[in-house]
């Protein structure tokens, strides 16, 4: 079953690795189209001013789109960023009072905060989520440039949540089963003064 368990997750992750680079290069080329087309409607605009008439497919300002994709790229870049870090055990946390206990509560502790993250991650993201995409959507509340319902921005919160939640089963499954492979510590690079 364990065997399984991170099977799953390393597929999941490698879904959401490639979900995120997909959506930073979107996000790049979002932004660096915004600045472009803002360069171009200003030379534009000093065209016109000076009598030249340039190609009318030239933008006159800035898309007004962009911006606001980019804002919303972001909130998705970052939780489903978070989701990767986590999935991955690359996500900040203070372990140095843990390391001092014994190797059993070291597991015990370990599954007491799989326990508390998932718990958060149920109760906050998911549930709560699911209220806030659900109340947005019924509210008909859209965005301004795109016209789309803003429920779909924040579907990345519950979406984030369950990811989250699948993470923590398989780490305490991992960790009951003893498989799980404790972290190699980074080794130390020392400067040689001659």
């Amino acid at each position: 079953m364990t065997k399984f368990l991170i099977a799953v997750k390393n597929i999941l992750i490698r879904l959401l690795e490639i979900s995120v680079i997909v959506l930073v290069a979107v996000l790049v080329i979002d932004v660096l189209w915004g600045v472009t087309s803002r360069e171009l409607g200003t030379l534009v605009a000093y065209l016109t001013k000076k009598g030249y008439r340039p190609w009318p497919f030239l933008p006159t300002g800035q898309t007004e789109w962009t911006e606001e994709i980019a804002q919303y790229l972001l909130v998705w870049v970052s939780l489903l960023g978070a989701s990767v870090a986590f999935g991955a055990k690359s996500h900040l946390g203070v372990d140095y009072f843990v390391g001092k206990l014994h190797p059993q509560a070291q597991k015990l502790t370990a599954v007491i905060v799989n326990i508390l993250v998932a718990a958060f991650a149920v109760a906050v993201m998911i549930y709560g989520g699911y209220i806030l995409v659900s109340k947005t959507l019924a509210a008909g509340q859209i965005t301004p440039a795109l016209q789309i319902k803003m429920g779909y921005v924040y579907l990345a919160v519950p979406i984030c949540g369950v990811f989250v939640v699948i993470f923590c089963i398989e780490a305490v499954a991992e960790i009951l089963s003893g498989k799980e492979s404790p972290p190699e510590p980074e080794p130390v690079e020392r400067e040689v003064f001659e």
